[in-house]
């Protein structure tokens, strides 16, 4: 399995791109700004996107890739993309941007019979096999229904989990202390010195951070790879020396745009 990080940024500059992953070619998880990045013939191989919330930041591709694939898969004869979400994510995308106002509604474009998106609602706890791979839905707790997503790398390798724009959530860790972890991207979107904001939009900072990855244990994952994702822009440097002063048995580095992570 392949996970290409198209973008992993909490804003956009130049250079910083929003969050999605492309697993291998055909799902996408979280739909941001990095989507822009993917050529015209990639874009149309996605079959399948999987949102975690309905911040901006993670889903405004939704609308423009369906625009730049509605015609090459209505010639070539494509099921719709299935769009995933927590039901209301799914309302919120239908009621403010595929709303005919923002954007026009492309889960009945260019037919309501034959629409280039399709709304497929999932709850916590769920498992998706979507292009011959397994997806659990896991629980975020954020300022609006959010999801995170493990997705199983294949044999023994164990689990490429997201954790999705989430604060202290304890209800997580004591779903991953029962799986392997291979790969761990998880947020740290604010400095120590913002913790205050961090705490009231429901983001980590690298102090609590660093009480989430303590959960983090186990004969499963007793270390692992732990990946720092959705910064802001201008601030890596200062968040990573902070994350770098954390006391831990996990590997911790900051996500990159254009990297690719693999799991045998």
């Amino acid at each position: 399995m392949r996970v290409r990080v198209l973008g992993c940024s909490g804003a956009i500059a130049a250079g910083s791109r929003t969050t999605a992953f492309l697993i291998d070619d055909d799902v996408l998880i979280d739909a941001g700004t990095g989507v822009g990045d993917l050529t015209l013939a990639e874009l149309e191989r996605i079959d399948h996107i999987l949102v975690s919330h309905s911040h901006l930041d993670h889903v405004l591709a939704i609308a423009l890739l369906a625009d730049s694939v509605i015609r090459l898969r209505a010639a070539a004869g494509r099921p719709p993309i299935q769009v995933h979400a927590l039901g209301p994510t799914l309302h919120a995308l239908q009621q403010h941007v595929f709303n005919g106002v923002i954007w026009p509604d492309f889960t009945r474009l260019p037919s309501a019979e034959h629409p280039v998106l399709q709304f497929v609602p999932f709850e916590h706890g769920e498992r998706l096999v979507l292009g011959g791979k397994t997806i659990e839905v896991l629980c975020a707790h954020h300022t609006v229904p959010a999801a995170g997503f493990a997705v199983q790398g294949g044999g023994d390798v164990g689990w490429w989990v997201y954790t999705g724009d989430t604060g202290p959530n304890p209800a997580l860790w004591q779903r991953l202390r029962g799986m392997k972890v291979a790969q761990l991207v998880i947020e740290a979107a604010f400095a120590n010195d913002e913790r205050a904001l961090a705490g009231i939009s429901r983001h980590l900072c690298p102090e609590t951070l660093a009480a989430e990855l303590a959960q983090l244990c186990g004969p499963l994952n007793a270390s692992v790879e732990v990946y720092i994702t959705h910064i802001k822009p201008g601030e890596i440097e200062a968040v990573m020396a902070e994350i770098g002063h954390m006391a831990t048995p996990h590997t911790i580095r900051a996500l990159a745009a254009g990297q690719v992570m693999r799991m045998a």
